[in-house]
This record gives structure tokens, sequence and C-alpha cells, in this order.
């Protein structure tokens, strides 16, 4: 596997607690100095929806969670195509946030990728993000 883009960053975790459900957030906590977030303006956001009272995936969900996220790595992340900035799990709902280079070409990368896997039961949704103003939000909220 193709872990250059992967090397180009460090990751953070943290939990958050809304009433009883907890969010867990793993984000991009660094990128090296040369990282240049205008060659990626594009934001992707794939959405997996399920149901449990504790508003956690339940361990069957969170493992074809997991084979989703190893599945799209090492195609849509070569040769700094994509970067994987954002990922929240909780209150019955995961979401993956990716910025690209072309939203279309992130599309037929993800539908290569999966091709040949079950039907994963997720929503995705492109919008321009030059700025990267979704992730700079969620980084700015973050307790210091």
């Amino acid at each position: 596997m193709n872990h250059n883009s992967t090397s180009a960053r460090s990751w953070g975790t943290i939990v958050t607690h809304n009433d009883d459900m907890a969010i867990i957030y793993r984000y991009v906590d660094a990128f090296h100095d040369e990282w240049d977030l205008a060659t990626q303006p594009d934001r992707i956001i794939i959405a997996w929806r399920y149901e449990n009272p504790t508003g956690m995936p339940s361990p069957t969900e969170r493992e074809q969670m997991e084979e989703l996220e190893a599945a799209l790595e090492p195609v849509v992340e070569e040769e700094g195509f994509a970067t994987l900035a954002l990922v929240s799990t909780g209150e019955n709902l995961r979401e993956w946030i990716y910025y690209t280079q072309s939203g279309e070409d992130f599309f037929n990368r993800l539908n290569s990728a999966l091709a040949d896997r079950p039907r994963f039961p997720i929503e995705i949704r492109s919008a321009p993000d030059p700025a990267w103003a979704t992730y700079a939000a969620f980084m700015a909220a973050l307790p210091k």
C-alpha cells in the first residue's frame, strides 16, 4: 500500500459529548510545511447512517466502515489526488471528509474501488471548498 500521502500528515483524536451521546473525531492535526491545500479544492463528504441506541456503530458495522476506508485509501489518495482530513463517528452517523483535486474524478475512483464489493449504505456529497473552510471550522472549534 502506498503511504506517501499518509506520511504527509499526523492524526489527532478527540471525543465530544452531546447529551448522553459521544462523537469521536479523527482528524489531521498537522500537515508538512510544503502542503498546499489549494491543490485539493473540492470537498467530498461520505455519510454512513446506522441505528444503534448507543449512537455508535455495531462491531459488524464498524468492520464494514473500516473495510470501506481501506478500499478507498489506495485509490483516492494515490499521487496526492485526495486527502482524508476528518472522520466523525457518533449519533448514528459516520462521516468521512475528503478534499480532492476533482469531485468528479473522486466519484469515478470511488466507483472503481468499490465495484467488486457489496454495496455500502453510503451517501456522498461534493462541493467546492478551496479554502478548506469545513476543516478550518472544525480545527478552530477544538479546545486549545
